[in-house]
């Protein structure tokens, strides 16, 4: 007896230390990012970093601005498509399909979910970027190379399908089956069971994997680098090229880094998105402690 009790202390502290070991890990990251940007938050105003668009590294001009909205624009048309996408995807599974069509399609979606994002990217320079250029910019534009916002959302929205569907997927399976049956026995259809019961029942945990997914899309960087054009302007429509922090990241560090401030500048950037990810993770574990706190 006193060994087994022994054997549940010593488990019970070293799972402990694993999660103060987390922690201090990612407050070990804060606290990297934020000193090896200080040089260029000593040297310009919080305020001139996040609202300047001019980008001249060899002036000694870091205007984040673009950067800032061309990671917003991707991320809101990334959501805006796969969203509804994902809430019809895990209805039909949870609430319409056949058994063997669940075998297949799980699969088909954990395949999805585990390839990696140069793959997406060049399936979107070889086949969403000439669609674009070809097909639809010339309804709207007189001219578009393809590599724009629409193709970054585009791609990010199939990268982050699987996990919404994933998640949503949870969410309808966890509603108890006496909550349908009520609502079909009081006369109810199947579609209005799912609308009002199903959907309606788990839209606070709908909304926290939407935060969560927002969270991915912000950090995805190959994919987005590839079909985005990756130009330093504030993107005002769907068919002009921006240029996303993750990208920004990605496309310079170790280059350049003997100009003054240059790594200072892309550090801060990492920091920013460090902070953006971060806040929207808690965001999304705020609203699933109100969901135990309410219906557990």
């Amino acid at each position: 007896m006193k060994y087994r009790l022994v054997q549940d202390k010593a488990a019970g502290g070293f799972m402990f230390f694993l999660v103060i070991l987390s922690m201090l890990l990612v407050t070990g990251m804060a606290i990297g990012l934020y000193l090896k940007s200080s040089p260029i938050l000593e040297d310009h105003a919080l305020k001139d970093l996040l609202m300047s668009s001019s980008w001249k590294p060899l002036k000694g001009e870091f205007g984040f601005f673009p950067f800032l909205m061309g990671t917003i624009w991707v991320t809101f048309i990334a959501i805006v498509l796969a969203f509804p996408i994902a809430i019809l995807t895990a209805v039909f599974l949870t609430e319409y399909a056949k058994p063997f069509v669940k075998k297949y399609v799980f699969p088909a979606l954990d395949i999805l979910a585990a390839l990696p994002s140069v793959i997406y990217g060049v399936w979107g320079t070889l086949v969403v970027v000439p669609w674009i250029a070809n097909k639809l910019a010339p309804f709207f534009v007189d001219y578009s190379t393809g590599y724009t916002t629409l193709a970054g959302g585009i791609v990010l929205g199939i990268m982050i399908l699987p996990l919404l569907v994933s998640l949503m997927v949870e969410l309808y399976s966890s509603v108890p089956n006496e909550l349908r049956e009520t609502s079909l026995s009081l006369g109810a259809t199947k579609w209005q069971t799912t609308k009002r019961v199903i959907i309606w029942r788990t839209l606070p945990g709908t909304l926290a994997a939407v935060v969560l997914a927002i969270s991915r899309a912000f950090g995805e960087t190959i994919a987005v680098l590839m079909v985005c054009g990756n130009l330093p302007i504030v993107p005002h429509s769907l068919f002009e090229s921006c240029y996303p922090i993750p990208a920004l990241i990605a496309n310079n560090y170790g280059e350049m880094l003997s100009l003054p401030l240059y790594e200072s500048a892309l550090m801060f950037a990492a920091l920013i998105l460090f902070i953006v990810v971060l806040f929207f993770n808690l965001i999304s574990r705020m609203i699933l402690y109100r969901i135990e706190k309410k219906f557990i």
